[in-house]
C-alpha cells in the first residue's frame, strides 16, 4: 500500500511537472532550467522510495555459527521507528522535502514536516499530492511558521522519535545536542573543493566548474566553492574558466535562458558582498564579478584567496568561487581538507593513481572524479563527515534510518 501511494505521487508530479517547476521558480527564485530538473528529481526520489517500501526486510541470523545457537532459527524484522520530525531548507524546496517524506513514508512512519519559512508552498503542494494519492489523514502534517518555535516542539515532544534536518551546522548540531534520546539525522553544509591536476582535461574541467559553481546562484551545499589547480596549468585553467563564467546569463529566473538568478533574500546578498569585499581587502584578486548587476550578484571568481578568508573557509552559499595555484597534489589535498566541512569534493585528473589517492585521502563523505562534486543522483548515499553531518540520504539508506531492527529467535 505504501509503495502504491508513492508511485501515484510520481505520476501526479509527472502530470503537473510544469506547474511544480513554476512553483519552485516563483518562491525560491530558482531559474526555470534548474527548477525543471528539480521537479524531475523529485519523481526519481519517490520512485526509489517506492522500491524500498516493497523490499524493506530484516535478515537471517546464522545461529549455527555458534554452538549455543544450535537448534535455533533467528531473523530480524525492521519496524517503523515512529513519528519523524522533518526540517527542510529553502534551496531545494521540492526535492529535499521529497528526500524527507518519501523514505519516512516508505518505512511506515508518520511525518511532521517543517519546510523553510521562505519556501513553504512547494512542500504544501507535495503534501496535497500525497493526499490525492491516498495517504490516510494524519500521516503527514505540514507546519509552516517560525523555525525556532516549531523546531522546539519537534525536539521536545517525546512522541517524535526521529528528526531529519537539512540546513546550517549550528542549528543542526544544536538540535542533536538537545535531543540525545532521539535519532537525529543531519545533512549540513560544505565549502566544496575541487582539485585540478596538471594532467587534467582543462576544457572539460573549466566547463564543469563554470556551470557547477553558479547553478542556483551557488545556493547548494555542494556548489563548487574552492578550486585548487596545480601551478603548471593554473593560467591555462583560469583562461578557460573566466570567459565561461562571464558567458552565464544573469537575470530573471522566470526567463528560460537565465543561468544565474537572485540569492534568497537581501540579507544573504549583503553578507555575500561583504565576504567578497573582505577577500578583496585581504589581498585576493577578483577576476570577474564581485558586484551587483540589476540587483543581482554577478558570478564571481576570486584568485589568490588566503585560507583564513571567509570565502575560503566558510560556506558562501552564493555565486562565488575561489581559484588558487598549488605546487603539488599533497598541497591541494591538505588545503581541500583544511576546513571543518566534509560533504563532497572532486578531482579532475587523467591519472588513476591520483584519482584513487584523492578518494582515499580527501576527508569527505563523497569524492567525484572528472565530475564536479555538485553532482548528485537521488539513489546515491549522500552525506558528509566532520561538521557536514552524520547520515546518508538517498531512499535506500534513509529508509533504514527510519526503522529499528528487532530480533526474533525460535527454538526448533
Amino acid at each position: 500500500k505504501r509503495a502504491e501511494i508513492l508511485v501515484r505521487v510520481v505520476s501526479m508530479l509527472a502530470r503537473r511537472h510544469d506547474e511544480v517547476a513554476r512553483q519552485i521558480c516563483d518562491e525560491a527564485g530558482k531559474p526555470m532550467k534548474a527548477a525543471r530538473v528539480e521537479a524531475k528529481r523529485a519523481m526519481s526520489t519517490y520512485t526509489f522510495a517506492a522500491v524500498e517500501a516493497r523490499k524493506l526486510a530484516g535478515e537471517m541470523v546464522p545461529m549455527d555459527a555458534a554452538q549455543a545457537g544450535e537448534g535455533k532459527l533467528a531473523f530480524t524484522l525492521r519496524k517503523p521507528i515512529g513519528i519523524v520530525g522533518a526540517i527542510s531548507p529553502f534551496n531545494f524546496p521540492l526535492n529535499l522535502v521529497a528526500h524527507k517524506l518519501a523514505p519516512a513514508l516508505a518505512a511506515g512512519c508518520a511525518v511532521v514536516l517543517k519546510p523553510a519559512s521562505q519556501t513553504p508552498l512547494s512542500a504544501l503542494l507535495l503534501a496535497e499530492l500525497e493526499e490525492e494519492a491516498g495517504l490516510p489523514p494524519g500521516w503527514l502534517s505540514v507546519v509552516a511558521g517560525s523555525s525556532s518555535e516549531i523546531g522546539d516542539v519537534l525536539v521536545e515532544d517525546e512522541r517524535v522519535k526521529a528528526i531529519t534536518f537539512t540546513g546550517s551546522g549550528a542549528v543542526g548540531w544544536g538540535i542533536k545536542e538537545r535531543a540525545p534520546k532521539k535519532k537525529v539525522n543531519l545533512e549540513l553544509g560544505n565549502a566544496t573543493p575541487v582539485i585540478v591536476t596538471a594532467d587534467a582535461d582543462l576544457d572539460a574541467a573549466a566547463a564543469a566548474l563554470a556551470a557547477n559553481s553558479f547553478s542556483f546562484a551557488g545556493q547548494s551545499c555542494i556548489s563548487v566553492q574552492r578550486i585548487y589547480v596545480e601551478r603548471p596549468v593554473y593560467d591555462k585553467l583560469v583562461e578557460r574558466l573566466v570567459p565561461l563564467v562571464e558567458a552565464l546569463e544573469v537575470g530573471d529566473p522566470a526567463d528560460e535562458e537565465t543561468d544565474v538568478g537572485p540569492v534568497i533574500d537581501e540579507d544573504a546578498k549583503q553578507r555575500i558582498l561583504e565576504w567578497i569585499e573582505e577577500a578583496r581587502s585581504g589581498g585576493a584578486d577578483v577576476l570577474t564579478g564581485g558586484e551587483e548587476q540589476d540587483g543581482l550578484i554577478r558570478p564571481t571568481v576570486i584568485a589568490n584567496a588566503e585560507p583564513e578568508l571567509k570565502v575560503s573557509c566558510e560556506e558562501v552559499f552564493g555565486p562565488v568561487v575561489t581559484v588558487n595555484a598549488v605546487d603539488s597534489l599533497d598541497d591541494a589535498i591538505a588545503l581541500a581538507n583544511g576546513t571543518r566541512y566534509g560533504l563532497q569534493a572532486g578531482i579532475f585528473t587523467s591519472s588513476l593513481e591520483s584519482a584513487l589517492r584523492a578518494a582515499r585521502e580527501l576527508d569527505f563523505g563523497g569524492v567525484t572524479v572528472n565530475e564536479a562534486p555538485t553532482f548528485r543522483t537521488d539513489q546515491m548515499p549522500y552525506g558528509g563527515v566532520k561538521d557536514s553531518g552524520n547520515t546518508r540520504e538517498g531512499p535506500h539508506y534513509a529508509v533504514r534510518e527510519f526503522t529499528e531492527e528487532h530480533l526474533v529467535v525460535i527454538g526448533l
